[in-house]
């Protein structure tokens, strides 16, 4: 017994036994906490392993022994190193230290991401609403954050644009149904007066069929829009001449360019192409007729077609009024004009250009345009997949 109680705190360990009844016979340094059960347990003859009820990672060890014919429990375990103890609670410690700053990190960082994507969410429901204006975007971040924000105001300007087409559209087919709508009411009202020479009768009556044919126009051009803008016109692929086609395009126009005694200088490779024979007239002679529309007398138009790499490049080049360099960007629009007035001498409504790239778009392909004012004009339609013979 004396040597056990000498053992108890030697070299860091504690020891306790307990007799028959199970009561402590050893004065501790320090406590150990054994649970009834397990000293009960010991003096019936078993080994035990527990740990410390406290902090749970102390094995209490019990070994069972007699001595003078009585069974003792003897327990031992590891005593508490305050220099040990003293680290734990200093990480415990760092541990709710960065918890703590962990937590405010976080809810830093959250804010720092969702008050942009509140921003956004705000200016969506604006947009909505027809308001493509606004501020205070986080643009200029460099993270996922700003390119997103970078990309909904590009769209939003391009949906502004589409918005701003839109109402020129409705206005400027508003203009062109309203006016000759206005000219055949005012003639027609003329044409019931009694007291009217047989001269102004057929010159009305020819005005108010110009007008009506030009309300007809209209109505194919938005329509041919309409389905080529929505493909459900599906091309009708063939090869045929290219060079034969322009030829017969050009003859077919002959009175248009007769009449102002334009010379046409035609330069045209023998080439086949796979195409829609039918589209790409209306490609020609909405080209090849604004070329003359827009060609002085006695003014000059060269039409050249020739094929290079797999390609067929035809281009339709006068020398006319030409078109100012801020028109440029917008002369494929549905009913742009470069005519502001609207100059009744220049027959069109402004859709001629935007059917033919449609067409061209139709086919894979690309036309282009260059100008000087007062110099000319050449349109220029790229065709891939084309091939040449001799």
């Amino acid at each position: 017994m004396p040597f056990i109680q000498n053992y108890s705190g030697y070299s860091g360990k504690l020891v306790q036994l307990y007799n028959l009844d199970g009561s402590p016979l050893l004065a501790e340094p320090v406590p150990m906490d054994v649970e009834a059960n397990s000293v009960k347990e010991v003096l019936g003859g078993k080994f035990s392993r527990t740990f410390d009820a406290v902090w749970h990672r102390i094995p209490v060890v019990g070994i069972p022994f007699q001595a003078n014919g009585q069974p003792y429990a003897l327990f031992i375990t590891l005593q508490e190193n305050q220099v040990e103890q003293e680290l734990m609670n200093s990480i415990h410690l760092v541990y709710v230290l960065i918890l703590v700053i962990g937590s405010f990190l976080i809810l830093f960082a959250a804010r720092h991401v969702v008050n942009p994507i509140l921003r956004l969410t705000d200016a969506t429901k604006k947009m909505a609403k027809g308001n493509f204006t606004f501020e205070n975007l986080p643009t200029k971040r460099k993270d996922e954050i700003g390119q997103l924000s970078q990309s909904f105001q590009e769209m939003a300007h391009e949906l502004s644009k589409l918005n701003q087409m839109r109402q020129e559209f409705v206005s400027n087919v508003s203009h062109e149904i309203q006016s000759p709508l206005t000219s055949i009411t005012g003639f027609t009202k003329a044409l019931k007066q009694k007291k009217l020479t047989e001269e102004s009768r057929l010159r009305y009556l020819t005005i108010i069929e110009e007008e009506s044919e030009r309300l007809s126009r209209l109505g194919r051009n938005l329509l041919r829009l309409s389905y080529l803008q929505q493909k459900q016109q599906p091309l009708q692929v063939e090869a045929y001449r290219l060079d034969e086609q322009l030829r017969r395009i050009v003859i077919a126009l002959e009175p248009l360019w007769s009449e102002k005694r334009i010379a046409l200088d035609v330069d045209l490779q023998p080439l086949t192409i796979h195409a829609d024979q039918d589209q790409l007239d209306q490609v020609w002679i909405n080209l090849l007729s604004n070329a003359i529309k827009f060609t002085p007398e006695d003014g000059l138009i060269r039409i050249t077609a020739a094929a290079e790499a797999d390609q067929v490049f035809v281009s339709v080049a006068d020398n006319g009024i030409g078109i100012a360099e801020e028109e440029l960007a917008d002369i494929f629009k549905p009913f742009h004009k470069a005519d502001k007035a609207r100059n009744r001498a220049v027959k069109g409504n402004g859709l001629g250009l935007s059917i033919a790239r449609q067409i061209i778009d139709l086919h894979h392909g690309e036309i282009t345009v260059s100008s000087t004012p007062n110099k000319g004009t050449t349109f220029t339609v790229t065709l891939p997949e084309s091939q040449s013979s001799t």
